[in-house]
């Protein structure tokens, strides 16, 4: 059976409901199993494109400048996130190094691009070409951007290192970080309003 976009399928126990205007800071919950349906947009689709521009310009922040730097006696060291995938890829832990380059530097790379490519045609009111995969891909993607997994590790890592080397949070740390909540932002809900705004135009 093939759906229209305006009905609604709870992604916890499949319960079927026929989507409804929301207004603002309203949300629509599954009658059977309580779970968050939809929610209100808080952002507009021209607000969602600028984010896009902006996270894709984080994103080659987090990746130009070291996310963190330690010295010790006049030494000192500094690595990028490519860089630390590269140390992880020596030795018998390759494999964690190929893990980490996907859900740290792939998986969020094709999430911007996917989400510039859609937004961009979405501002000026056409649907992106290849919208349907595009749309899947980006669904598929969210799992394994796992960029709050990697702050929080890095994070973790600072607040060990600080008591034995002296410990400097760099750049590209802070960019990572409103990259984190960017991605979060645009990514969530809110960019599937798209199969129901471009509706008959995909």
């Amino acid at each position: 059976m093939t759906l229209s976009p305006s009905w609604i399928i709870c992604e916890h126990c499949d319960s079927l409901y026929q989507s409804v205007p929301l207004g603002k800071g309203q949300t629509a919950q599954c009658s059977r199993c309580g779970a968050v349906l939809a929610r209100a947009s808080r952002w507009s689709v021209q607000q969602l494109f600028a984010l896009s521009i902006t996270a894709a310009v984080l994103f080659v922040f987090a990746n130009a400048f070291p996310v963190i730097k330690i010295s010790l006696e006049g030494l000192s060291n500094e690595a990028t996130l490519w860089q630390s995938v590269e140390a992880l890829a020596y030795g018998r832990i390759s494999l964690i190094a190929a893990v980490t380059g996907l859900t740290i530097i792939l998986a969020p790379c094709l999430q911007i691009v996917l989400l510039c490519w859609l937004l961009g045609f979405a501002n000026v009111g056409r649907a992106a070409p290849g919208f349907k995969m595009c749309m899947r891909t980006l669904e598929h993607l969210r799992p394994w951007s796992m960029l709050e997994v990697c702050l929080l590790g890095i994070l973790v890592a600072i607040v060990k290192l600080a008591g034995m080397l002296d410990v400097h949070p760099g750049l590209g740390l802070w960019a990572l970080s409103m990259l984190t909540v960017l991605i979060i932002l645009i990514s969530g809900k809110d960019i599937r309003r798209l199969w129901h705004d471009l509706e008959g135009r995909y």
